[in-house]
């Protein structure tokens, strides 16, 4: 007798496996008959049908880690790259000042190396300094 269609409304109407499921073999006719979820329902409450626990898992453990070269996570020093991005901007608008006259070569040239000397770190501080020379 193939009851694997009874063992699949088992499983879905109590939410397990059907490897769980175990049919009382005294009580098969009425296996056999049950088509509702109802029954199936009554069927366990009868134990004609039996629910088999759960088999557990060795529960995994996770292994110790060792801090070597590649596992030590560092903050990035971005220095240079600021650096870099502040006098290329600062330069720009400085050549731009040299070509429209604005700023005279010796000046340009004395503004030039505070730039690389860290001195003016944004555009107002570059005006304020050719506005005192």
């Amino acid at each position: 007798m193939n009851l694997n269609k009874k063992k699949a409304l088992a499983s879905r109407v109590l939410k397990i496996g059907k490897k769980r499921i175990v049919f009382n073999i005294n009580n098969l006719n009425e296996i056999k008959e049950a088509i509702t979820k109802q029954d199936i329902r009554d069927l366990v409450a009868n134990s004609s049908i039996i629910i088999k626990s759960p088999k557990g898992r060795k529960k995994i453990v996770k292994r110790n880690l060792r801090r070597r070269g590649g596992s030590v996570r560092k903050k990035i020093k971005t220095g240079k790259q600021d650096y870099v991005k502040r006098v290329r901007k600062l330069r720009a608008y400085l050549k731009e000042l040299r070509s429209h006259d604005k700023v005279s070569d010796e000046n340009y040239w004395k503004i030039r190396k505070e730039l690389k000397a860290s001195i003016h770190k944004t555009k107002h501080h570059v005006q304020e300094r050719i506005s005192q020379l």
